[in-house]
């Protein structure tokens, strides 16, 4: 017998069996520990290939706390005894690996539907070998999962008002999981970085490079490399010129034909897919505390390209892509985590280090309402598209749904299972809402039904971020693990009817 550690908090006993070593099992990008005004974590997740001395089921979310409180998803070890056994592992690597996208390509194989039918865990976690079953480990996980808070018991007290739903719901079936794709995250708070252009065309973070996944042809190419440096091709006023190097990003936007890449440092890197090289560089701001914490890409009313950045330093920038420069900056007093424009472009909804939520007039940038009934602080927002009601997400664990309307108070409360709730997408058509909490499950909502019906997709692993196709068809959702880091793809379900007739 031998015991392995085969990734999302799982320490197991399997039947004993030749492993090779693959070489470039354990990695540790630069970019895990992070000291930039907002919170830093270290995402110590070991492979499959780790071997241990001793069987158990623990947490290896190790607690990181010099400077900062807690992990968000932390876990407490099941056995003490074993606590730092395998912590501060050796883990190698370097991103200039000949395998950087997957070291274990040669060896894993993704899931489809048909073996998921079959039986076959969706994520290949092979359960009836571990000593563990999965319903066990889902019951230990959501139990001693640790949230991160900003304000201490937030998420208990949020509990209060939050709707009851019929979690019965299936409307998006399970396709396929590609483990040849390696979804990552550099910030444990910032989980945007998966984006749908078709419903087979993604783009997401892996490491240090911006990879474009193809879900028809089940092949991956890299659209840009943040590791080295990266300097315009274009020449536009304010630009800079100089570029780059070694950007950290912390967050990814994809639209309409345009890539941008915000860093740690006030980075933004903007990319044309249909255009060689890099278009236009800025750095937003000199500010220590000058994260890029969110990006949306919009078309205004004008029919000219635009994108929104918000900054951990309280401001909030329109750049025009016409013209390659920046149109609005609006500021706040506290850190702007997320930034979500209205469908007719007339008003943005400002989430960040602080309960309430604002609603702003996007051409002047002067509040028009605070939206209060949050417990903590949001990093994530969206628009329904009809324009009229609009959701927010929070560490108190809540999704809450506003209609503009009414603003006095939230018309809905959503709660997650885990954790905070860290991105919210609505479908092009407006009938379904996902929120993504951290780790492990993502809720597809029934909008038509009030909010009162869900899909709760369940898995295991942190999420790097979702997204539905612009066409409704696919549900995207990234998965990171040291061992499991995957690309898992949903697709939705149709009711066709027929009228029968007499020839």
């Amino acid at each position: 017998m031998v015991v392995a550690v085969v990734g999302v908090g799982i320490e197991v006993v399997i039947e004993e069996e030749e492993e090779e070593d693959d070489g470039g099992g354990n990695w540790r990008s630069s970019g895990e520990f992070w000291d930039h005004g907002k919170f830093r974590e270290d995402f110590d997740i070991f492979d499959f290939s780790s071997v241990l001395k001793r069987s158990n089921i623990m947490s290896h979310h190790q607690e990181n706390n010099d400077d900062y409180m807690e992990d968000e998803h932390e876990m407490e070890d099941v056995d003490d005894d074993m606590g730092d056994e395998f912590h501060g592992q050796d883990a190698g690597g370097s991103d200039s690996d000949p395998d950087e996208y997957g070291y274990m390509s040669d060896r894993t194989q993704d899931t489809n539907a048909a073996q998921a039918r079959r039986g076959q865990d969706i994520q290949g976690i092979p359960w009836d070998r571990l000593s563990i079953t999965r319903e066990k480990y889902r019951q230990t996980r959501i139990e001693q999962y640790k949230n991160y808070e900003n304000i201490p018991q937030s998420g208990e007290a949020s509990g209060k008002d939050c709707n009851t739903t019929d979690k019965r719901g299936l409307y998006y079936e399970f396709r396929r999981n590609s483990r040849s794709v390696k979804s990552t995250i550099l910030h444990f708070q910032l989980r945007n970085l998966v984006w749908a252009t078709t419903k087979h065309d993604v783009y997401l973070m892996s490491r240090s490079s911006v990879l474009h996944w193809s879900s028809l042809t089940c092949s991956k190419s890299e659209v840009l490399n943040a590791s080295g440096h990266i300097a315009p091709s274009e020449k536009h006023p304010g630009s800079l010129l100089e570029g780059f190097t070694q950007t950290q990003v912390s967050t990814l936007a994809v639209k309409n034909k345009l890539l941008v890449a915000g860093g740690f440092q006030g980075e933004l890197i903007c990319k044309f897919l249909e255009r060689p090289g890099v278009s236009y560089c800025t750095r937003t701001t000199y500010d220590d505390n000058a994260i890029t914490n969110a990006v949306e890409i919009y078309t205004s009313r004008s029919g000219a390209l635009h994108f929104i950045a918000s900054n951990n330093d309280g401001g909030v920038r329109d750049f025009d892509m016409e013209k390659f420069q920046p149109s609005k900056h609006f500021r706040f007093p506290w850190p702007v985590n997320h930034t979500s424009l209205s469908p007719d472009a007339k008003l943005l909804i400002i989430v960040g280090d602080h309960p309430d939520s604002l609603l702003v007039d996007s051409r002047s940038g002067k509040t028009v309402a605070s939206l209060c009934g949050h417990l903590d602080y949001s990093f994530a927002s969206a628009w329904h598209p009809e324009g009229l009601t609009l959701s927010t997400g929070n560490q108190d664990k809540t999704c809450r749904i506003w209609d503009i309307r009414n603003l006095s108070k939230s018309v809905a409360a959503l709660k997650g299972n885990l954790g905070a709730i860290r991105s919210i997408r609505y479908s092009s058509d407006g009938r379904f809402m996902a929120m993504a909490e951290p780790a492990d499950f993502v809720h597809v909502f029934d909008v038509e039904s009030g909010y009162e019906k869900e899909q709760e997709i369940d898995f295991f692993g942190e999420i790097s971020g979702m997204s539905f196709s612009p066409d409704t068809d696919s549900l995207f959702i990234g998965v990171w693990d040291r061992t499991y880091s995957s690309l898992l793809e949903f697709g939705r379900r149709r009711e066709y009817s027929y009228l029968d007739s007499i020839v």
